[in-house]
């Protein structure tokens, strides 16, 4: 299995960035997914994650209402679409796979079996 994300770049603030992941040997419409990102000097905390239906999803309080994570089954893939970006957003963001059909949607970085390298994401002025 192996995962990848793409989509990372440089934003000022107030700009919006859309982040995208595909896992190649899994069916993502299978698994839940999710989103964490990892700035300098701190650890990877959790930032969103979706159910393997794609219909329950739930954000760390600090992107509530401007971060969504969604899936697009045809595609394989799951996107995280950021608005409103922050300079306090800046961080690597990994998308990790939940290795166990029909998972529900988790915050918990034991959780995911599967990871991708990363995508920076840099918000500055």
């Amino acid at each position: 299995v192996q995962v990848i994300e793409s989509g990372g770049g440089f934003r000022l603030p107030g700009g919006s960035l859309t982040l995208s992941c595909v896992a190649s040997g899994r069916t993502v419409s299978f698994f839940g997914m999710g989103w964490f990102r990892q700035a300098p000097g701190k650890e990877r905390e959790f930032v969103a994650s979706v159910s393997w239906t794609g219909n329950n999803a739930f954000y760390t309080d600090s992107v509530k209402g401007r971060f969504t994570i969604s899936k697009d089954n045809e595609q394989n893939t799951v996107s995280l679409q950021m608005n409103s970006l922050k300079p306090e957003d800046t961080a690597v963001y990994y998308c990790g796979l939940i290795d166990r059909r029909f998972s529900t949607a988790s915050d918990r970085l034991s959780d995911y079996n599967y990871w991708g390298q990363g995508t920076q994401v840099t918000v500055s002025s």
